[in-house]
């Protein structure tokens, strides 16, 4: 498969960099840019071995730019109907790579969206981030189900949060009012009840509230 080569932009590339405090190089490819310029690459990804896909993904997410991993993330999601547990898994190392919110979160969507077309593997899935020594793992343990609405497993929603409950780290807390803002929507009375029974930190109170 032939290499996508964003082309560098400096008039974009400095205040995107900014935006993400300065932890990344940028290229200057904003997503509307990016996602036409990767549109062929994607397409033509369906058709590679699945080895051959995951050496591509972990090839271009471990280039500096931040554009390449988006990429590599959009690569996944692309195929993310062709893999099995297993492939699934061997993804986690990068998760660990270049983490930020952005990463972190459009990481969480390919395993939430795999999680969706193979619910018998939740607990399967929820255990690669379940007590990670890595905040960023947990971030996803908390926020897996997002999206889910009804078919939320609340014994692992809350599980997620208590074991996060007192830790002071800002994108756990606001994990935390994320996930129950959200499941909130379809059941506000079983996030009504969770938050009168815990003590929860004033950012994921008001987050996980404000539907409420």
């Amino acid at each position: 498969m032939e290499a996508l080569i964003f082309p560098y932009q400096p008039d974009h590339a400095e205040p995107m960099a900014r935006y993400m405090k300065n932890l990344f190089p940028f290229c200057g490819v904003k997503k509307p840019q990016r996602a036409l310029l990767e549109r062929p690459y994607l397409k033509e990804s369906l058709a590679l071995p699945l080895s051959e896909l995951i050496q591509e993904i972990f090839r271009n997410y471990r280039k500096d730019e931040r554009e390449y991993q988006y990429y590599a993330i959009d690569l996944a999601q692309k195929n993310i109907q062709r893999f099995s547990l297993e492939e699934l898994a061997a993804l986690l190392p990068l998760l660990a790579e270049k983490s930020w919110w952005d990463s972190i979160d459009a990481w969480r969507k390919v395993f939430s969206t795999w999680v969706l077309a193979h619910p018998e593997k939740l607990e399967s899935v929820y255990s690669f981030f379940y007590q990670h020594e890595n905040f960023w793992y947990r971030r996803i343990a908390i926020n897996l189900q997002l999206l889910f609405k009804e078919e939320t497993d609340t014994k692992l929603l809350a599980q997620a949060i208590l074991a996060d409950l007192t830790t002071e780290e800002f994108f756990i807390q606001k994990a935390i009012g994320w996930a129950l803002r959200d499941y909130s929507k379809v059941n506000p009375d079983w996030v009504k009840s969770f938050m009168q029974q815990h003590s929860l930190s004033k950012l994921a109170l008001r987050e996980g509230s404000k539907y409420i």
